[in-house]
């Protein structure tokens, strides 16, 4: 494998009862790329997203991520390993803070465990500091850290997401898997989301996204996979992209965009 490539997923497949949602599917990313996943609905993109981070098991295929086979179906692992996501509708916990949300996805990594939170340790005070100053930094990085202590559930829309945004990125990801960040978002927030991705990718994050802001995916991505009835029909550049036929005729219309 190439050293540039963070992920590679090999004959992914998925069946839900007699509905085939993935079949055959195999794509790579590469390190410090923002990778689009775009097509119709029902082409299978979520549940791609799913396999990826372990809330669906495959029932055939492999992913290798960082040159490890990546542990299918356990999500803590995943998440573990380095890949991180959002979610296409929201799920924070909207009666704690913003800064409390975004510790939240820290713990993870914290080492002291349970019994030193509960003793309330020296170990374990200095890490919840440390915690704190971290979810605190990316508050900031996503440029919401003047509303750290709100509840999420009072936060706007736009910034609900950069919240979520910056929990998955407490983390620590590798990658960071972005399923329609853009949706629901009026062109000033998309435009704001837009420059924060390709900070992140500047930083050296890898990001894969499913977007159908189709504008949005082929400005913003360096290479992008397009699915149609659980298969791959496409992955190349964007101006390759939206020129093919095939993606043409099962996804953007009559007119490339």
């Amino acid at each position: 494998m190439s050293d540039d490539v963070l992920l590679a997923a090999r004959g992914i497949s998925k069946r839900f009862g007699g509905v085939q949602a993935l079949h055959a599917v195999s794509l790579t990313i590469r390190r410090g790329e923002v990778y689009g996943l775009i097509g119709p609905n029902g082409a299978g993109k979520t549940s791609f997203f799913n396999v990826l981070t372990g809330l669906y098991s495959a029932d055939e295929g492999s992913v290798t991520f960082g040159g490890a086979t990546l542990a299918l179906g356990a999500p803590h692992r995943i998440v573990g390993a380095g890949i991180s996501r959002t979610f296409q509708n929201i799920r924070l916990f909207g009666a704690m803070s913003a800064l409390e949300n975004v510790m939240v996805g820290r713990h993870i990594r914290l080492r002291t465990g349970v019994i030193g939170a509960i003793l309330r340790t020296p170990a374990a005070r200095a890490e919840e500091a440390d915690t704190a100053a971290r979810a605190h930094e990316l508050l900031r990085y996503v440029g919401i850290d003047r509303l750290a202590n709100q509840q999420a559930t009072h936060l706007s829309y736009g910034d609900q997401r950069r919240l979520e945004i910056a929990r998955a990125l407490a983390t620590g990801p590798r990658l960071l898997a972005l399923d329609e960040p853009a949706a629901g978002m009026n062109a000033t927030e998309t435009a704001g989301l837009r420059a924060l991705v390709e900070k992140m990718r500047d930083d050296g994050l890898t990001v894969l996204l499913i977007e159908h802001d189709v504008k949005l995916v082929m400005g913003l991505c360096d290479r992008v996979a397009v699915l149609d009835y659980g298969e791959k029909i496409a992955e190349d550049v964007p101006d390759v992209v939206r020129r093919d036929p095939r993606v043409i005729t099962a996804y953007l219309g009559t007119e490339a965009v």
